[in-house]
């Protein structure tokens, strides 16, 4: 009889559900002497490294689009990287241009400004919090929200309200005009530009309308 013939059988034997218990490692302290399987160092592996795994999450991160510091540090964080390990590494990625919280907030600023090819029409303020959200230092996001052309604000200002205009064919200008400012306002525009940009649009509107109307064939409205 071999060694393995004479050892006695494990008492989880016959029973499922401690079976699969034991050997997934499910409970919270295993017994040996209950047939649990001795440990593999071969499966297991080493213990993985801190800095490797950081190395790993970061590239991963930053493959589609670019992120700030504070978004990588905040995932590393939720990762369980040692803060010492985090930091070092972000230096390093920051001394070789893969982490440029200028060059983050420059490609943001330019998605969320246009009011075109998916843009979200924001202002300046607008922006200015969501940079803030991110963790851009005010400085750097000063520097960034500077270089906004204005003439470009008020365009977006205009295809917003455009856009929105469709949708408002039947109600008052009074009406209209609470919501279109409204929607600007929620975007970060100012007050001013906002009633500004809705005045010239609904002034617009009234125009095509009479044009359409003095383009009507009169005898064609007293035909039967």
């Amino acid at each position: 009889m071999t060694a393995a013939e004479d050892r006695p059988p494990p008492d989880w034997l016959g029973d499922v559900t401690s079976g699969v218990d034991v050997w997934t490692r499910g409970a919270a302290h295993p017994d040996p002497a209950a047939g649990a399987p001795p440990p593999d160092p071969v499966a297991d592996g080493p213990d993985a490294d801190p800095e490797s795994v950081a190395r790993t999450i970061l590239l991963d991160q930053l493959t589609g689009r670019a992120r700030s510091r504070k978004e990588l540090s905040d995932k590393l964080k939720t990762k369980h990287v040692p803060p010492e390990v985090a930091t070092r590494l972000l230096d390093r990625f920051e001394e070789v241009g893969l982490v440029d919280d200028g060059a983050f907030a420059r490609t943001w600023v330019s998605q969320r400004q246009s009011a075109s090819g998916g843009g979200k029409g924001l202002a300046r303020r607008a922006l200015a919090h969501e940079l803030r959200r991110k963790g851009v230092d005010d400085e750097t996001a000063r520097e960034v929200l500077d270089e906004l052309d204005p003439a470009a604000e008020e365009n977006a200002a205009r295809e917003l309200v455009r856009r929105k205009l469709r949708s408002l064919s039947r109600v008052d200008d009074q009406t209209a005009t609470r919501r279109l400012v409204g929607m600007l306002a929620r975007k970060g525009y100012p007050s001013g530009l906002a009633f500004a940009v809705v005045r010239s649009a609904l002034a617009d509107r009234a125009t095509d309308l009479s044009d359409d109307v003095s383009d009507l064939d009169p005898d064609a409205l007293d035909s039967p």
